[in-house]
């Protein structure tokens, strides 16, 4: 095993300034550059990890982050200042010629009043599948803006209907309200999916991070109250077990964009004070007694993800159920790969894979 990102050799003091240089014009500028420039600013060698070799443009952005300054999400434990870095940051690595054929803003019933919700209409006649889609962020941060270009990503590439669901966040709400505004969104959305264009036999559920957690246990909620199930949970490196336990939390914690600090961060502001601890199943999806009889899984980990090894648990445990499933390793991105396509590279081909994944699969629903 090689050095972690954040003992990688030193840099010079110009190869510094052309990292922070890098890190202010965007993360557009680095698909651009030589495979060989982006190793010597990062520091001069590749950084292998259990079998996995980190892509030289994630590499070169996570080196740009540290010139200056930056390690993980949270931006001092602040919610405010938080969440809008992370808009910025989408703002960033937006790709403007990524088009749904129609993007309407709406507003559905939900347990506490309104939940705000965007629909992506897919270009071509005749009813598509329907994704109900919740957003990351570790429940704190997160909107329908953060996550609007992997939307229409999806929308486009999928030939899929998309409908993001604008979650109620902590501190503001504790668990689990995050779950229960994504199984109202769901039920709303099986009833009312062929008033949006979509098959209401092919609506699924997917997410990336927390919102692949939100979306793995509206699955097991659907089941438990005897309700019609997903025709596909796409689960993109899911949280399955807050309890933090997995290797793979602590092996890269660090200098991986989401860091130790932000998982705890993120945890106690969804889970203190809640009556809701981290090994309840209504919030820790792995730990459900009882994994049979769920919708078909379609499980994305990444190689260098701190939530790797849960993902990779949750999928195995799900198969050991008896549910199909079909589970890709990404092996050479981080956490956060689903909404940087810009990268290029190997970033783009897991993203190309995964949305063909999910296609062929609702293909066949």
């Amino acid at each position: 095993m090689t050095a972690t990102v954040n003992t990688a050799p030193q840099r010079g003091p110009l190869a510094e300034k052309a990292l922070a240089a890098g890190n202010r014009v965007g993360i557009k500028l680095i698909p651009h550059l030589p495979g060989g420039l982006k190793r010597l600013l990062s520091g001069g060698r590749a950084i292998t990890i259990d079998g996995n070799t980190l892509d030289p443009s994630v590499q070169m952005m996570l080196a740009a982050q540290r010139a200056t300054g930056v390690n993980g999400l949270s931006v001092a434990d602040d919610v405010a200042a938080t969440r809008q870095q992370l808009r910025e940051t989408a703002r960033t690595v937006d790709e403007p010629g990524v088009h749904a054929a129609e993007i309407r803003n709406l507003s559905i019933p939900g347990p506490a009043g309104q939940i705000p919700v965007r629909h992506y209409r897919p270009a071509g006649a005749g009813p598509a599948p329907l994704l109900v889609f919740y957003h990351g962020g570790g429940w704190v941060i997160g909107d329908l803006d953060t996550h609007d270009h992997l939307c229409r990503l999806i929308c486009r590439d999928a030939a899929a209907h998309v409908l993001s669901v604008d979650y109620r966040l902590a501190p503001e709400h504790k668990a689990p309200a995050a779950v229960d505004d994504a199984y109202a969104a769901y039920l709303w959305a099986r009833e009312h999916a062929v008033e949006l264009g979509a098959d209401p036999g092919r609506v699924a559920v997917g997410g990336d991070s927390a919102g692949g957690n939100l979306a793995a246990l509206v699955t097991l909620r659907a089941r438990d109250a005897g309700a019609p199930s997903p025709a596909l949970q796409w689960l993109i490196y899911p949280a399955t077990d807050l309890r933090g336990l997995a290797r793979s939390r602590t092996l890269f914690g660090d200098g991986f964009l989401l860091t130790k600090h932000d998982m705890d961060w993120f945890q106690d502001s969804y889970l203190e004070s809640s009556g809701v601890d981290d090994a309840d199943p209504r919030v820790s999806p792995l730990l459900a007694g009882d994994l049979s009889g769920l919708s078909p899984a379609l499980v994305v980990t990444a190689g260098f993800d701190p939530l790797r090894d849960e993902g990779d648990q949750y999928a195995a445990k799900l198969q050991a159920a008896g549910v199909t499933v079909d589970h890709r390793r990404m092996g050479s991105v981080i956490h956060g790969f689903a909404q940087l396509n810009a990268l290029g590279g190997d970033v783009a081909r897991a993203n190309a894979e995964m949305i063909s994944a999910f296609r062929a699969h609702l293909a066949r629903a």
